[in-house]
């Protein structure tokens, strides 16, 4: 293609451009057939059905306090969930629903101490079994941490895979700017009792805003001048992104305060209900995933726990991508997923 046929393409290729954003909110995405299994305020488990169920330990998705866990099953023919249940993994899901005023007062507490064990018991009441694989995702993964870190022994999970997760926040670009002095938690926290998502969602993309505000757009244009189909994938991504649930106000207020103002797990001073968080006691066989790029829990506020957990089955991939990229991206399919499942179907059997 030449200058000029290049040049004369460009209106089509923002027309289609603009189509494909202003339609973006009729993406299909977290669309696996589900049922639901039990519900705590706004806090659902579901589990996908499938008729090939072949490995005996079940799964449990925990995904993260902000964004949707959608991403877990983003759109047809690209769905970590699909994925899995083709594995023949029994698949469960933890949505923690769309927090409002009357959750103000839900803590890190309830989700480490109360909901996460809740649907522990139910995807093992469901399933008929005695032990499960936790697989967990960035606010999700630390969730699952502190369950482990304040069980122990206790625990009925035999497996844990945790992606992009925060635990040491030293180095994070985050606490750079949130665990600052002039960063007021408590005016925040105190002002709203649910924290509007997409303020959250804001000032997460004013961390790369170059990229998030400008680079994905001209992506876009740029692909349907190249007659990229992306029409799907893209959609299905922003429709996600763009759905940002609030953030109650006391979980905020510990999140950004225990994690990045005093880093307290890393440091041993984290307790949940009168008892410590010791990432010591975390014996389950584990995996973790970092990712290159990440810059939200980059690898070295993941890497510290390696070091600290008491587990003999200790595994670490760190494989290119960014923080969403990573299990999401075009790649996923190829470079992530069969290595995930893969390490479950070996620690799955009786």
């Amino acid at each position: 293609m030449n200058v000029v046929e290049r040049a004369a393409g460009v209106p089509a290729a923002l027309v289609e451009a603009t189509n494909i954003m202003l339609t973006t909110g009729d993406a299909l995405i977290g669309a696996t057939p589900k049922d639901v299994v039990w519900t705590h305020r706004k806090t659902t488990l579901y589990r996908y059905r499938s008729a090939q169920r072949t490995h005996p330990v079940p799964v449990l998705l925990v995904f993260a306090l902000i964004n949707r866990p959608a991403v877990f099953d983003l759109r047809p023919g690209h769905s970590f969930v699909e994925f899995l249940l083709s594995e023949g993994f029994d698949v469960y899901l933890i949505d923690w629903g769309v927090p409002d005023d009357e959750d103000a007062d839900s803590g890190l507490e309830y989700f480490v101490c109360d909901a996460l064990p809740w649907g522990i018991r139910e995807v093992l009441r469901t399933s008929g079994v005695d032990e499960l694989s936790l697989v967990a995702w960035c606010i999700g993964g630390t969730l699952c941490a502190l369950h482990a870190a304040t069980t122990g022994a206790e625990s009925p999970v035999r497996n844990m895979v945790l992606l992009t997760t925060p635990i040491d926040t030293t180095d994070s670009l985050y606490r750079t700017w949130v665990g600052s002095e002039s960063f007021d938690v408590d005016y925040i926290a105190d002002r709203w009792e649910s924290v509007p998502g997409r303020a959250i969602d804001f000032a997460n993309k004013m961390m790369k805003p170059v990229t998030n505000f400008w680079t994905t757009y001209r992506r876009v244009v740029q692909n349907a001048l190249d007659g990229v189909d992306q029409r799907q994938s893209y959609q299905a991504m922003a429709k996600w992104v763009g759905d940002n649930p609030p953030f109650p106000s006391r979980a905020y207020r510990e999140w950004v305060t225990w994690m990045y103002k005093d880093n307290r797990l890393i440091r041993g001073t984290l307790r949940l209900r009168g008892r410590l968080a010791a990432l010591e006691r975390i014996d389950q066989n584990l995996l973790v995933i970092t990712a290159g790029a990440d810059h939200i829990a980059p690898r070295s506020n993941t890497v510290p726990l390696l070091d600290r957990v008491s587990s003999a089955d200790v595994t670490h991939f760190d494989r290119p991508g960014g923080h969403i990229g990573l299990m999401a991206g075009s790649k996923a399919r190829r470079e992530i997923w069969p290595d995930i499942g893969a390490w479950l179907a070996e620690r799955s059997s009786h």
